[in-house]
């Protein structure tokens, strides 16, 4: 009996050393033999596999264009026909400008003018310049002036001073003569230029005088006492006698 308790006794003693020996067999690597729990290193020249990429995220839906408003009919106008100038002078290469800008010198077309009113002005050395305005409509037009001819038109209210007293009237010049226009019908008169036989202006004393051939001597004055009014009507009436004198034609009025 006790034989057989020693046997039983022994054979777990032999058991439980087994188990311990398993046990620190596992925990203790032996070396150049890879540990139980670890897992196998990659083969030499093997990369060692990267974890995925995440998924790519959903790119955003494009926002919707702005819608354009409606744009505005616009009314296209058709282009409007222009004018043609043919402009001429009794005076050959006097100079043409049309709103102030110089266009050439007679004779002359000009092409391409916008229709509608224009400033035209010819003008000539030795000759009073002409200015007007024109109105220019599609088409061709013809244009001829006549600077040669003699132009005058001047007016001039004046008071007559008397040896007593004085009266008032007015000095009107045109080609064929200047007259006195006034209400004392015993000093009005009305000569030719070529009559006059004195004919001056004192700026300082603000006088006008003129003396008729074979005649009476008469001296104005303006009435507001303005002697710039009396030298630009003497200077007007002197340039027009002049040129009538060197026998150039006196314009239609």
């Amino acid at each position: 009996m006790i034989r057989r308790v020693l046997i039983i006794v022994f054979l777990g003693v032999a058991v439980a050393a087994a188990a311990v020996g398993l046990f620190v067999t596992r925990a203790i690597p032996v070396p150049g033999e890879p540990a139980a729990d670890t897992p196998p290193a990659p083969a030499a020249g093997t990369a060692e596999p990267r974890p995925a990429p995440p998924p790519p995220r959903p790119a955003p839906a494009p926002a919707a264009a702005p819608v354009a408003p409606p744009a505005r009919e616009r009314r296209i106008e058709p282009p409007r026909e222009l004018g043609t100038l043919h402009i001429d002078s009794d005076v050959p290469g006097a100079s043409v400008f049309i709103d102030r800008k110089f266009m050439g010198r007679t004779p002359l077309v000009i092409d391409g003018v916008a229709p509608g009113a224009h400033r035209l002005n010819v003008s000539a050395d030795g000759f009073d310049g002409l200015a007007e305005t024109i109105d220019v409509e599609p088409g061709p037009r013809e244009l001829r002036f006549r600077l040669a001819e003699v132009r005058l038109d001047a007016r001039l209210a004046v008071v007559h001073d008397h040896r007593l007293g004085s009266c008032e009237g007015q000095l009107v010049a045109d080609p064929s003569g200047i007259r006195y226009e006034t209400s004392n019908e015993n000093d009005g008169f009305g000569v030719p230029l070529s009559q006059l036989e004195d004919f001056e202006v004192d700026y300082l004393a603000k006088t006008l005088t003129l003396k008729l051939a074979g005649g009476r001597r008469f001296t104005f004055t303006d009435p507001d006492d303005d002697a710039d009014r009396l030298f630009v009507f003497h200077r007007d009436v002197e340039r027009a006698a002049r040129r009538l004198a060197l026998g150039d034609t006196p314009a239609d009025r």
